[in-house]
């Protein structure tokens, strides 16, 4: 499995540096060996500040407020376009407000590291069709392989 991750930044309040980039390439590694996604695929992974984040929510979603990240699959059903250049499997989109990580963080008491590795986490598991909106059990399988996810990265919550 070869796993492409185009990361780009517009968030201008500060650069985001080597390690965080890396962090974000490890996230979107781990969650395709732990979903055992055997192609080659490619991911694009966007910064952004919460005035950004908050006009996409509301142009995409409908609701006029910001979030912490949001999630643009392009396939359905494991059904995916196809990179012509590469072969990849062309996954989707990860648009992560910084804004709101380092809030969460700050909130949740842990690093910054874990929080934006959380959110791709997160949002790579929507690009590969889960969804957590009605609650439920589908809630909670995917807020264990989160934690599954995060836990074989080391970065576990601590007390888990």
């Amino acid at each position: 499995m070869t796993v492409k991750v185009n990361i780009l930044s517009r968030y201008k309040k500060k650069k985001i540096d080597n390690d965080t980039k890396a962090l974000v390439k490890k996230a979107c590694k781990a969650v395709l060996k732990e979903e055992k996604f055997e192609n080659s695929a490619q991911v694009d992974v966007t910064f952004v500040d919460d005035d950004e984040i908050k006009k996409l929510n509301a142009n995409f979603r409908d609701i006029d407020k910001s979030t912490d990240v949001l999630s643009f699959p392009l396939g359905e059903n494991g059904e995916y376009d196809i990179n012509p250049e590469n072969g990849a499997l062309l996954l989707g989109d990860v648009i992560i407000s910084v804004d709101h990580a380092i809030n969460q963080a700050d909130l949740y008491g842990h690093g910054i590291e874990r929080e934006i590795a959380f959110l791709t986490v997160h949002s790579m598991l929507h690009l590969l069709g889960y969804d957590h909106v009605c609650g439920g059990e589908e809630q909670r399988i995917m807020r264990k392989k989160e934690e599954k996810i995060l836990d074989s990265m080391g970065l576990a919550v601590k007390g888990e």
